[in-house]
């Protein structure tokens, strides 16, 4: 049953996901939403929105060190494992100055997020600061991309295009964004019940769950989205959506599940994942900056590496097989 509710919770949440990004795109279309804000805002929000209902609802039950371990292996997932697979398919050439505000936002949010976690545990009122900051950077991002119309604001339109026209009644399409809406919910439900009884069979702490299992199965609406970008050669649309994604992970979902609850960061988050986390970003910094390719062999490497953070968090655990 446990693996059950696993499986079906990763399929609700994918379908839902999907359905709530395509259909909140399609509404936003017929009722003449720019691309620019529908790219920047819908398509960053829904493809974070399995994450956050997931994060949010550990908290309620009592599991944050899950909600905490699902931000960081969500983006650390995003990074090297929906990139290695996207370089795999396609060899991602990005233009700098497409990406350059979002990947210094990114960094930023990432540095400032990783302090927090070093001082143990995100709160009330940082999580209040967290939701100001991101709103207050996609505000600027809307004002300033409307202004200039430069090869950022040409990314976010792209993003939004890349989610295709739905040819149905503007009625028939809310209803796809409230069936989608509920399988969210309801696969949030069954993957965080799925998660902590597997957590409590194999002895493991639900923290390692999340960075794994829970990371995996709520990064999937972005694996897909960037699979498809990258099978049509679009990689800047894959590269932003990365980037984007772990922007709102990082402020949003933290920023919203800390209104619900205190999210501590256990010892080893501290001493072990944050730092993986912030040397994922690293790694991208250099091809972001200066418009290199990210090959093939390269993309393989990425992935080898996930591979390799996988393995290291069930390394000498009871429960476990070896």
């Amino acid at each position: 049953m446990t693996y059950f509710l696993i499986i079906a919770g990763f399929a609700l949440l994918l379908f839902g996901g999907e359905s709530v990004v395509r259909g909140s795109v399609a509404l936003a279309q017929r009722l003449g939403v720019s691309p620019l804000i529908v790219g920047l805002t819908i398509v960053g929000f829904g493809t974070s929105l399995p994450e956050m209902v997931v994060s949010v609802n550990a908290a309620l039950v009592g599991s944050p060190g899950l909600a905490v371990g699902n931000v960081v292996g969500s983006n650390i997932a995003n990074i090297l494992l929906i990139l290695g697979v996207a370089a795999v398919i396609a060899p991602i050439a990005v233009h700098p100055g497409a990406v350059k505000r979002d990947l210094l936002g990114m960094s930023a949010a990432t540095l400032v997020y990783v302090g927090l976690g070093m001082s143990g545990q995100i709160v009330f009122w940082q999580g209040v600061l967290m939701l100001i900051a991101l709103m207050s950077y996609i505000g600027f991002t809307v004002w300033h991309d409307n202004k200039s119309n430069d090869e950022a604001a040409e990314m976010h339109r792209d993003e939004a295009a890349e989610m295709g026209e739905i040819p149905l009644r503007t009625v028939s399409i809310a209803g796809i964004i409230i069936v989608g809406l509920f399988a969210v919910v309801v696969g949030a439900e069954w993957l965080v019940t799925g998660a902590t009884t597997l957590a409590t069979e194999f002895g493991v702490p639900e923290e390692v769950i999340g960075l794994t299992v829970v990371a995996i199965g709520t990064s999937l609406p972005e694996l897909a989205t960037s699979i498809v970008a990258a099978y049509r050669g679009h990689s800047d649309v894959c590269v932003g959506n990365v980037l984007g994604s772990n922007l709102f992970n990082l402020f949003g979902i933290t920023g919203v599940t800390a209104l619900f609850a205190p999210l501590p960061f256990s010892d080893k988050i501290v001493s072990f994942d944050l730092w993986i986390l912030l040397a994922a970003t690293a790694i991208i910094i250099p091809f972001m900056l200066t418009g290199r390719r990210i090959s093939r062999p390269e993309g393989i490497v990425l992935l080898i590496l996930y591979v390799s953070f996988i393995a290291s968090q069930f390394v000498g655990m009871s429960g476990m097989p070896s």
